[in-house]
């Protein structure tokens, strides 16, 4: 029996956050962009969409992949009912994923593993937050998952991303929960038997890009990647990860650029380029994960930088205004 079962579920006990009960304020409509470790599963796809739906939100994008062995959601809705229909896609992650049988190339730490809440102007940044920690708190208290803060919301300076609390995987997690050098920041002291933890942060808009290289081996495209992210003296506010993908039979350079402003799209896409020549490695198509702000698009078309079948749907702005009409 899992959590959801015993009725502790966000489903099986169906409650209804009013907004007097709330610490969350008025606002206008928030985004999130969940995280989940859920391949290209239709049945279980259904199943997230349907959270997405019963929780009071309205889901923009959608990108899976089974290779990665992840989707990508993006969310909009009113600050309460965005908090309300994370909790319902977390409780169908709790019941759709088991991580001890979970295949998949992306690292990850949780069945719901990252869930960042945007913040699109600096204005943005007081909401999302009461938003973040109160997802946080009712994550660990309804869904019992050990939840850390990331991004904005932060309460380790030194594990201030994702990527601080994914080193190493589920075992390096574990070991550090067992031995007290990490505490979540809500739920319980320990990794839920099946889900693992869930991250929960406040960011602006980050830009997730894959750039495929149809020829290259595995070596090769990680040689690449460490070239072009800042932790490896490449570009800054980048990071990337070289990736084969057996389904696809192709790798690719698997990047999120964390700042568009410092590091656009064509930058990153450049710098690509430019190191698979220096390797002889021919360099296929770009691949948008979710959606991407008007800004980070100036100087370049989508065609120049690989993107075949850009629409204006995956304008982040463009998908709210049509959302407001």
């Amino acid at each position: 029996m899992n959590d959801r079962e015993a009725g502790n579920g966000a489903q099986a006990a169906a409650p209804v956050v009013e907004p007097a009960q709330s610490p969350v304020g008025d606002g206008g409509p928030s985004l999130a962009v969940p995280n989940v470790s859920v391949g290209d599963d239709p049945a279980a796809l259904a199943v997230l969409q349907e959270a997405v739906r019963f929780g009071g939100a309205r889901l923009l994008d959608l990108h899976s992949d089974a290779d990665h062995g992840r989707s990508v959601l993006t969310l909009v809705a009113e600050p309460l009912s965005l908090q309300d229909a994370l909790v319902e896609v977390a409780g169908a992650c709790v019941d759709l994923v088991d991580l001890r049988r979970h295949r998949g190339v992306h690292p990850r730490v949780g069945a719901l593993d990252v869930v960042p809440i945007v913040a699109l102007e600096p204005s943005d940044l007081p909401l999302a937050s009461e938003i973040a920690t109160g997802l946080a708190q009712r994550l660990g208290d309804e869904l019992n998952l050990p939840v850390f803060l990331y991004g904005e919301v932060a309460t380790d300076a030194e594990r201030d991303r994702p990527h601080h609390f994914r080193a190493g995987g589920l075992p390096a997690l574990e070991r550090a929960l067992e031995g007290g050098d990490l505490v979540p920041d809500a739920g319980p002291p320990r990794l839920h038997p099946t889900a693992g933890a869930a991250l929960v942060g406040v960011r602006t808009p980050l830009i997730a890009w894959n750039v495929w290289l149809p020829d290259a081996t595995l070596d090769q495209a990680r040689a690449i990647a460490a070239r072009v992210r800042e932790a490896g003296g490449g570009l800054p506010e980048v990071r990337a990860l070289g990736l084969y993908l057996p389904e696809a039979g192709a790798a690719q350079v698997s990047m999120n650029l964390e700042d568009y402003r410092q590091t656009s799209p064509s930058a990153a896409v450049a710098a690509v380029r430019r190191e698979a020549e220096r390797l002889g490695v021919e360099v296929g198509d770009s691949e948008l994960i979710g959606l991407i702000p008007k800004a980070a698009l100036a100087g370049a078309s989508p065609s120049a930088l690989g993107l075949r079948g850009f629409h204006a749907g995956q304008v982040v702005e463009s998908r709210l205004a049509g959302e407001a009409r």
